[in-house]
């Protein structure tokens, strides 16, 4: 078993016992079990998913950091969010702002258009855990 926490600045969103748990590393997903060895690792935004007594859930973050030591897994988030939790219309109407945004600045370049490009990969990767994908 492993413990697994989540945390943002505002809040504990998650505080349980898990079997396995995957994160979003700035290398790639990691796939954490058991006995896992010592881990820290910046995350991107992406999907946190576990798996505790044959259920899963999953929750959306947009960065942060992972701690893994002694069969505990520390996730600390920017920002999380579970399916529940999505205004999925909202998250939309940002995703197609950040697409108007980015196409009107095709000129502009990489680093003027990256927090664009991080609103954009954020609204997809909320709607990813919203719609249970």
């Amino acid at each position: 078993m492993l413990k697994l926490e989540i945390v943002t600045p505002e809040r504990r969103i998650l505080d349980a016992e898990v079997d396995s748990v995957t994160v979003p590393t700035a290398t790639g997903e990691a796939g954490i079990l058991p006995n896992h060895a010592p881990l820290v690792s910046a995350l991107k935004p992406g999907v946190v998913s576990y798996i505790a007594k044959g259920n899963s859930d999953k929750f959306a973050i947009t960065g942060g950091f992972v701690e893994v030591s002694s069969n505990r897994v520390s996730v600390l988030a920017d920002n999380a969010e579970g399916a529940d939790e999505i205004d999925v219309a909202a998250v939309k109407a940002d995703r197609e702002a950040a697409e108007k945004a980015l196409a009107a600045a095709s000129q502009s370049s990489i680093e003027e258009t990256e927090s664009l490009r991080e609103r954009l990969e954020s609204a997809q990767v909320k709607l990813q855990v919203a719609s249970g994908k």
